[in-house]
């Protein structure tokens, strides 16, 4: 099974996904760092050169490799949900959870993590910031409530959340493997 993490930037996705991954034994993988590492770029530098779209066809394309993955805990952009039909995509791939915070908590785990790395918000003063938030959270929001769970509270307890979701759905949906599809088939 596959754990797709969702919700808006900041929200804490690569941070609890970590801890999560550690308390089920899952693998985890951060979709901005694996599209950084292979391209040898930033987030950050992709936006400046090639320009949102193009990002967002990239995202599209890791998120459909990684939907081949076991046992992982993807933590995605805070943007992913909302491209391409990739909602729908992670809910018939996997599990999705929402970490849900309020515009105003945003604001300041934003302002607390590392703001001008983030392409849309940097150079943003207080007012602009929760602005943009509660904009983009209203527009985001239709698709990161699609999820099949929906979390909140502080890390700690959006983490033991997730954990009890992950040990329910494997007990829910047992791992069995898949059979092989043949190239041919039979008539």
């Amino acid at each position: 099974m596959i754990f797709f993490l969702i919700g808006f930037m900041a929200c804490g996705k690569t941070t609890i996904g970590k801890v999560v991954a550690e308390r089920t034994g899952y693998d985890f993988v951060d979709l901005d760092c694996l599209i950084e590492a292979e391209k040898g770029k930033t987030v950050s530098q992709i936006f400046a050169e090639q320009g949102e779209n193009a990002f967002r066809k990239m995202e599209r394309e890791y998120l459909q490799q990684i939907c081949s993955l076991k046992n992982t805990i993807v933590a995605t952009g805070g943007g992913v949900p909302c491209f391409h039909n990739n909602m729908e995509l992670m809910n018939s791939a996997g599990k999705t959870i929402y970490i849900k915070f309020s515009p105003d908590d945003l604001k300041t785990r934003i302002q607390l993590s590392s703001q001008n790395s983030r392409p849309l918000v940097a150079e943003k003063n207080d007012e602009e910031l929760l602005q943009f938030i509660r904009e983009n959270l209203t527009k985001r929001e239709k698709y990161y409530e699609q999820a099949n769970f929906i979390v909140m509270g502080n890390d700690e307890e959006i983490a033991k959340q997730i954990v009890e979701f992950v040990k329910k759905s494997k007990q829910t949906f047992p791992l069995h493997p898949k059979p092989p599809i043949s190239p041919h088939p039979t008539t």
